[in-house]
């Protein structure tokens, strides 16, 4: 069994503790068995403590339609028709490509990436080859790869370390509106969106190899479409396939107040908003401007309580559901605790109907 450390230069950190099928040469006896025993591996990789990733496999996954839409809304169908990606797609990464030629097929474990020297992020593989043309059989074979990996873990030099945070609050939450305000400019949580869209963001968003490989096929950039607010009060991009953004009657109305103000709004300067917000709503509900309504409105604008936070996370959950959190950050309301919060799009791509 061949065993190497290889380099690999990356433009971005790979997730860590992932073992991902490469090949320079097509087994297709080896791809049968990891395609109709997909147990094997998955209880293979738990064992082991890695998630397996098996890249003709995974890529059934990523170039699907609603993927690739998700991650560049802006692609036409026809553009979506000429995404492509080989099963030696990750072998391109290595600095020294005489070695392509020795990895005939066999998993890379992703694990301990290092900032070079040179200032690039260097992941530092160990190879472990199999075959249908061994004499061993393929499970045995991974079986003794787990406890190579078991022997190497052990004796490695360095460790990595997992840290979780959390907050505990031992008691009643005393703090206002702002000071609850989960800001996502650096990048989206699943953990932190709405339960009804946690699966779907789960399933479309990528991690590690897999979003490296996106990153690749879709080079996917800041390309904004113009917000178009129609006559009867939809929320259109135009640019992203006539996509329609949907919300709620109130949670539309928070949307389309920030929207009205592109210098943001201070959370606890929102009881002086609450008139034109009810002005909003009445135009979205012409006749559901009841009590219930109006003490909803009132809710939302008071920044002692959490419902202005549950608006911006309904709007947030509007946006992400669609398209990624690289673009949709550009849409939804955001900003620093203690500072106003604002829809960061620049207002000419801004359309009121």
């Amino acid at each position: 069994m061949v065993d190497n450390k290889y380099d690999f230069t990356l433009e971005g950190r790979l997730g860590p503790k992932e073992l991902v099928y490469v090949a320079s040469e097509e087994d297709k006896e080896l791809m049968d068995f990891f395609e109709k025993n997909p147990e094997v591996l998955e209880g293979w990789g738990k064992m082991n403590g890695y998630h397996v990733i098996i890249f003709p496999l995974l890529l059934k996954h990523l170039q699907s339609k609603e993927v690739l839409q998700y991650r560049a809304p802006y692609l036409t169908d026809i553009e979506l028709e000429r995404v492509e990606i080989g099963n030696d797609f990750f072998l391109q990464y290595l600095q020294n490509p005489s070695d392509k030629g020795r990895m005939k097929h066999g998993f890379i474990r992703t694990e301990d990436i290092r900032r070079g020297a040179d200032g690039n992020d260097k992941a530092i593989n160990r190879f472990y080859s199999v075959s249908s043309n061994s004499t061993e059989p393929i499970a045995d074979q991974l079986h003794r790869i787990g406890r190579q990996i078991f022997d190497e873990k052990i004796n490695r030099e360095h460790l990595l370390d997992n840290f979780s945070t959390c907050d505990d609050w031992g008691g009643p939450d005393y703090r206002g509106a702002d000071d609850r305000f989960n800001s996502q400019i650096e990048g989206e949580d699943t953990n932190d969106l709405l339960e009804e869209i946690k699966e779907k963001i789960a399933k479309l968003r990528q991690r590690g190899i897999a979003e490296h490989v996106l990153e690749e096929l879709l080079h996917p950039d800041d390309r904004l479409s113009k917000l178009v607010v129609t006559r009867d009060h939809r929320i259109v991009l135009p640019d992203y396939n006539n996509m329609e953004i949907k919300m709620e009657p109130l949670v539309k109305a928070v949307y389309l107040l920030f929207l009205k103000h592109p210098e943001g709004l201070i959370f606890k300067h929102l009881p002086d908003y609450r008139e034109e917000l009810v002005g909003i709503y009445v135009n979205l509900k012409p006749n559901g401007l009841g009590e219930k309504a109006l003490q909803s409105i009132e809710d939302v604008t008071n920044p002692l309580l959490n419902s202005i936070n549950e608006k911006c996370a309904r709007i947030r959950g509007a946006f992400v559901g669609q398209f990624d959190n690289h673009l949709a950050r550009h849409y939804y309301i955001d900003g620093l605790r203690g500072e106003a919060k604002k829809i960061s799009l620049p207002r000419e791509l801004v359309v009121w109907e």
